[in-house]
């Protein structure tokens, strides 16, 4: 026994002892560089519960721009402005329509069509719409190419929720849309298995925004179920809905008169906010090049969450807290450098999440006019993934800033991926806004670089109170956006690397979806 208990303790010190070489041989865990510390504690303060998720209007936005204003001027930024007695902060006033009254009703010749109670949803896009006893015409999916105005013009439009067979969703857009600009007095959407009524209501309840002084209209979308629809039709010409998708499927289509009149009302209750976009600059040695400009909203959805889950805000650290942080982390090393040619503006922009709102108000009321900006880098949402990996551009080839962009990345002995595959979400940013004003803006980032984990991202976290600073952001991943924007901002405000509009291709309006 003696022995064996020798033996056993021989072997005990062994283990420990080679259990203690794998520890000391195990490399320590990294140490978080300055600028990762510091974009976490951005992404912290801003993402926290005592910004109550950043919502226009509310003292969440006041303390998101305190914070934002204090940082930039520590930086060394000027006020950008430009207008008197602004400074800083440029006032965007929103306006919020909350639909209220839904009423719809049906003649067939001199009969009304009786339908059941809230079995048509009315909406409208102005205070108070109504048509009446407007003749409704049936126009199968309305896919391109669009219909003349003669034939739209005082007509209710009663179009099939579904696409035909092959044709493209991205190319179809708006279809509703379409045919009200086109000249309809409203538009009745049959729909089918893919949304049902409950769908739609859910969705086009909730408020819509606009920026005040915005032309929004008053117009006018129905939607009705089939089995609604097949009541409605019982008596005339076409009286099921199968045969309006019969005809919608045959060679040479042409709309037609359903014999029927329609009467439609809505009306909207409407609230004003007021709140800002922040902007500021970097002055450069020559101002008369044109400008560069970096954008980051700065906004999110407050509480968003429902009772009686515990966690109701919405913090957004990821969307966008996590721009911020590099946007305000890239002007601060911008800022130590030697200056500059071109200006550089920053803007953090307010109602993105409403409709990139804040953007489509700097466009319409910019600090200099837009084309003296040469180009335009928004960041929205990094830090998902490890440095050194691939970029992504969002917006590639369509702007004339991709030859510099690869200059760039190259230099950095980085890859771009290949494809377009980030274009995917070129209408879901601010770049979108400023595209449509001829202002060449992308957004470049590694975290586009890996689109399964963007995809991931916005499946398992975007718009939730999920997203929050702890949850698995890579900070040091978001460094490498911030070296990756300095170089990008350097290489474009130098005339000599880019020389402007006037050098370039001009830009040209982007049609991808």
């Amino acid at each position: 026994m003696k022995r064996f208990g020798g033996l056993r303790t021989a072997m005990t010190g062994a283990l420990l002892l080679g259990a203690l070489m794998l520890v000391a041989a195990r490399p320590a865990p990294r140490k978080p560089t300055p600028l990762e510390q510091t974009l976490r504690v951005h992404v912290e303060t801003l993402a926290s519960d005592d910004f109550d998720g950043r919502e226009p209007g509310t003292e969440g936005e006041t303390k998101t721009l305190r914070y934002l204003a204090r940082q930039w001027f520590d930086i060394g930024m000027q006020a950008g402005t430009n207008i008197p007695g602004s400074g800083w902060f440029a006032p965007v006033e929103l306006v919020e329509r909350e639909p209220v009254l839904s009423r719809a009703s049906f003649m067939r010749g001199r009969k009304r069509v009786n339908l059941p109670a809230d079995s048509v949803f009315v909406v409208t896009s102005g205070l108070r719409s109504l048509v009446q006893d407007a003749p409704m015409l049936f126009v199968g999916h309305a896919a391109t190419p669009a219909l003349p105005r003669a034939e739209l013009a005082g007509r209710v439009v009663v179009m099939l929720d579904s696409l035909p067979e092959g044709a493209d969703p991205a190319k179809n857009g708006d279809r509703a849309g379409k045919l009200l600009d086109a000249g309809a007095l409203a538009v009745l959407t049959v729909l089918d298995d893919h949304r049902g009524l409950e769908d739609v209501i859910a969705r086009r309840r909730r408020a819509g925004y606009a920026v005040s002084g915005e032309t929004i209209g008053s117009e006018i979308e129905a939607f009705i179920t089939p089995a609604t629809a097949d009541l409605l039709l019982a008596g005339t010409a076409r009286p099921t809905v199968a045969r309006l998708r019969d005809d919608a499927a045959a060679p040479g289509f042409a709309p037609y008169p359903l014999g029927l009149t329609g009467t439609f009302e809505a009306t909207s209750r409407e609230t004003r906010i007021k709140t800002h976009n922040l902007i500021g600059k970097l002055e450069g040695r020559n101002p008369a090049a044109g400008a560069v400009l970096m954008i980051a909203h700065w906004d999110h959805f407050g509480e968003c969450g429902a009772a009686p889950a515990e966690d109701v805000i919405c913090n957004g650290a990821i969307d966008n807290a996590s721009g911020l942080a590099v946007l305000t982390e890239t002007a601060r090393i911008l800022s130590r450098g030697r200056p500059m040619e071109r200006d550089v503006y920053f803007l953090a922009t307010t109602g993105e999440e409403l409709g990139l709102l804040g953007a489509m108000a700097f466009a319409e009321n910019p600090p200099i006019p837009l084309d003296r900006f040469v180009a335009a880098f928004n960041v929205d949402s990094t830090g998902l993934v490890p440095p050194g990996g691939p970029i992504g551009v969002v917006g590639k080839g369509l702007t004339p800033l991709d030859p510099l962009i690869a200059d760039v990345v190259k230099r950095m002995k980085r890859k771009l991926v290949a494809g377009d595959g980030p274009n995917a979400y070129i209408r879901r940013q601010d770049s979108w806004i400023l595209m449509q004003h001829d202002v060449p803006t992308v957004m470049v980032s590694n975290s586009y670089g890996d689109m399964d984990r963007i995809e991931r991202f916005m499946e398992d976290t975007y718009h939730r109170p999920s997203d929050q600073a702890g949850a698995g952001i890579d900070y040091a991943g978001m460094a490498d956006d911030v070296n990756l924007q300095v170089e990008l901002l350097r290489a474009f405000a130098d005339p000599k690397r880019y020389p402007g509009r006037s050098g370039t291709t001009p830009s040209r309006r982007p049609n991808t979806p």
